[in-house]
């Protein structure tokens, strides 16, 4: 009978929270570190986003802008998609970490000299966080195999909750100190940081035994990023996914970006507090939000999902999200309060930020090289920023037309979330049936 290879210290102590065979424990500790490291970066200059275009504008712009970034990201995947058919896998996420770093850079110099950014800056973040946490899933997905990116994904999309928690609680410390615009150089410094980890993984994975090394070095594929996926049923089922539940949770985030909004110009024009800023007050506001939500995230991370997965498998795991938006905005519609807004807000992202979090980038793991690396790209990016396109609609046409209150907003989330809810069970079933036939047909890539 032949013998197991034996398991380390490491993977002995990983599988405390999901199964973890041997061989495979530095490679997933340093994903779960990488993707730490990037949502850090990401939610230290999403505070700074916050603060710049709320306390310059107003929430209703916030919505509107996303129109505009979806029209950006056209351009930009079709770029990316360029980039994936020209460069080997390492050089691509190095090349496209490496802009995304000196861009941080140029923001703090014109901030630091009084340029106006915050338009600039919110369509740049939008960009910068689908594109490059995108591109880190890809990366993932290139590396395991369904049977292992089940067992092995809620491991590292507990990286990204955490190092969600950390970006979002390091600037309630660090902006009474520093202020707002110096985050953006500790942002740029971790995303480059980033990049070693990365440079470390590919090393590690292409030297392999079982690594097809022709397959790592060589482009992804010349096909079209957006041909790829409408000329595919189950990646249009999950495009169309991405933007119903960014549809939703936008429409939330206008809901308590507004009434976070109107707190803060309360509080002003009371006077009541001495040296008020609202701008310091919505940033506090938010990164105390961020990290209650992403404490609640983590913890469902490491104590829930892998278990979840594990007994209930990803047609029931890809459900959950829906339903609890569903109960959210049911008690949203009764009680329009912020404490209320930002409760349920709460609930809802933190269980997106884990548990399906880790599902939707499951999705991927029964398609190809090619369908990972540009489908995805535009799933996570095109289809999750037409959601927001559609809220600024549903905004624009509420509060001028209509003079929707809260609960009309609830409403219509409340439609969207019926019909989220039966494409989930949808999309579950293919996923299934996609799963087994990769197993009777196994993939060159293994781990």
């Amino acid at each position: 009978m032949e013998n197991k290879p034996s398991r380390s210290a490491l993977e002995r102590f990983l599988s405390l929270f999901t199964e973890v065979r041997a061989g495979e424990g530095i490679t997933v500790i340093m994903l779960t570190f990488n993707i730490f490291i990037i949502l850090m970066a990401y939610y230290i200059a999403k505070v700074v986003r916050e603060a710049l275009i709320l306390s310059e504008g107003s929430a209703e712009l916030k919505s509107y802008l996303s129109a505009a970034m979806v029209l950006l990201l056209v351009g930009a995947v079709r770029l990316y998609a360029w980039l994936a058919g020209k460069y080997p896998r390492k050089r691509l996420i190095n090349n496209v970490n490496i802009f995304f770093s000196v861009c941080l850079v140029a923001f703090y110099l014109l901030m630091q000299v009084g340029v106006p950014l915050s338009v600039v800056f919110f369509l740049w973040v939008g960009i910068f966080n689908v594109m490059v946490v995108a591109q880190f899933w890809s990366f993932a997905n290139d590396i395991y195999t369904p049977e292992n990116g089940k067992r092995l994904f809620a491991l590292v999309a507990f990286g990204a909750s955490s190092g969600a928690v950390a970006g979002s609680y390091l600037p309630i410390k660090f902006i009474p100190v520093f202020g707002v615009n110096q985050l953006l150089l500790l942002s740029g410094a971790l995303l480059l940081f980033s990049l070693l980890l990365t440079n470390f993984v590919d090393a590690r994975e292409k030297n392999r035994p079982t690594a097809p090394q022709a397959e790592i070095e060589k482009p992804v594929g010349k096909e079209g990023a957006f041909k790829l996926l409408f000329n595919n049923n189950y990646l249009l089922m999950i495009g169309i996914l991405v933007l119903l539940l960014n549809w939703v949770n936008t429409t939330g985030e206008y809901i308590l970006g507004r009434a976070v909004k109107e707190t803060a110009d309360h509080i002003a024009a009371a006077g009541s507090v001495a040296d008020f800023s609202p701008k310091e007050f919505i940033g506090q506001f938010y990164a105390n939000f961020y990290t209650a939500f992403n404490v609640a995230g983590l913890l469902t991370q490491l104590f829930l999902v892998s278990r979840i997965l594990k007994y209930l498998g990803i047609r029931v795991a890809i459900m959950i999200l829906p339903v609890i938006a569903l109960g959210g905005y049911v008690l949203l519609a009764l009680y329009p309060v912020l404490n209320i807004i930002r409760l349920a807000k709460i609930a809802e992202n933190s269980t997106d930020y884990s548990l399906n979090n880790t599902v939707r980038h499951a999705l991927f793991l029964p398609t190809s090289r090619e369908e990972k690396y540009k489908a995805k790209q535009v799933t996570d990016s095109f289809f999750h920023r037409a959601g927001d396109v559609l809220s600024a609609a549903l905004v624009f046409v509420g509060v001028n037309w209509f003079l929707f209150d809260t609960k009309s907003f609830a409403l219509v989330n409340l439609a969207l979330v019926s019909i989220w809810l039966f494409l989930a069970f949808r999309i579950g079933q293919t996923n299934k049936k996609l799963v087994q036939e990769r197993q009777r047909t196994p993939a060159p890539v293994m781990v």
